[in-house]
């Protein structure tokens, strides 16, 4: 998900009561939301290597162990310093070191929790194993948790402010709604791919009873109730739509995706590094060729026109 979405879930969790356990509590979880996407200054490599490093070992199960350790024992180092120069806010609680570590792992666990929802991709399991694993159930910038984000935390701290002893109900509420919510759009996210997927099965060569093609529901954004269908098997691809109430629909054009013949010639790939990346990272790859015969692979995940040019290689094949 997007760093605003993070640094909420990081203050929600203080708003229902979090924050009172320690000094510091809330900087830490708001922090240690956003701690393992430090994996971000991949992007200065350039072209698509970052691909490969984004949502991978500082997301796995080691990080969440090391990092959040990491934190503790710099908001520790940060209060005793304060302390020292006599800078420490007199009205800041005393720092418990179990309950601030604590948190730090709170914080830290919830970010590859989020990220895991959408159809981007995270490898939960670096580096004991490089498996992608996919939610598709939330856009990546979700405007509705935006809101409920934003009206939890506010309304708590209004009431907080004012001296009222309900002011972490709002941020409960918060939480509860954005827990249902996310729950809902996943039991939709696997209704949709069944119905494609039968849509699929029924008007494929019914003698081939082990036909399973992949179909992913691709959630967009504000309208949650409905997906954009992506589908391809060993040789074709296509697109459908789905909304709630009226079921799945299929194009009925279907197009050559080109990478069971791609894989057949390792020296396309090979050739190049950056294609190299973008294949480990890409879960629904195809190729297209122009008319000056360079091979253009894209992620049907991300084909929109918006975003077709962040999410392309173009490579030349050598004899």
């Amino acid at each position: 998900m997007d760093n605003l979405t993070h640094s909420l879930a990081g203050a929600v969790l203080g708003q229902m009561g979090l924050k009172r356990k320690t000094g510091l509590a809330m900087p830490t979880l708001v922090i240690a939301a956003n701690l393992p996407d430090i994996d971000a200054v991949a992007v200065l490599l350039g072209g698509h290597h970052h691909l490969a490093l984004r949502r991978g070992i500082t997301h796995g199960p080691i990080a969440m162990l090391v990092l959040p350790i990491i934190l503790w024992a710099l908001m520790l180092w940060f209060d005793r310093w304060q302390d020292r120069r006599g800078k420490r806010p007199a009205n800041r609680l005393p720092v418990h070191g179990g309950w601030l570590l604590a948190l730090a792992f709170i914080g830290t666990i919830s970010h590859p929790a989020l990220d895991w929802l959408n159809n981007y991709g995270i490898r939960l399991l670096e580096p004991f194993s490089s498996q992608w694993f996919y939610g598709d159930t939330l856009f990546i910038i979700d405007i509705w948790v935006w809101i409920a984000l934003i009206a939890g935390v506010w309304i708590s701290r209004r009431r907080e402010k004012a001296g009222r002893a309900d002011w972490r109900k709002p941020a409960t509420a918060a939480f509860t709604a954005i827990f249902t919510y996310i729950a809902a759009n996943g039991l939709l996210s696997v209704h949709a791919e069944k119905q494609a997927t039968k849509l699929l099965v029924a008007r494929h060569d019914t003698a081939d009873e082990n036909y399973q093609p992949l179909v992913v529901a691709n959630a967009v954004p504000i309208e949650f109730w409905r997906r954009e269908i992506a589908w391809r098997d060993a040789l074709k691809m296509g697109e459908g739509n789905y909304i709630l109430g009226k079921g799945a629909t299929l194009s009925p054009e279907a197009q050559r995706h080109r990478m069971d013949k791609l894989s057949t010639e390792p020296r396309i790939a090979a050739a190049d590094r950056e294609a190299r990346d973008f294949l480990f990272w890409a879960r629904m790859p195809f190729a297209e060729t122009d008319k000056e015969g360079k091979v253009i692979i894209r992620d049907q995940r991300f084909d929109s026109r918006v975003v077709r040019n962040n999410f392309e290689v173009v490579i030349t094949p050598r004899d």
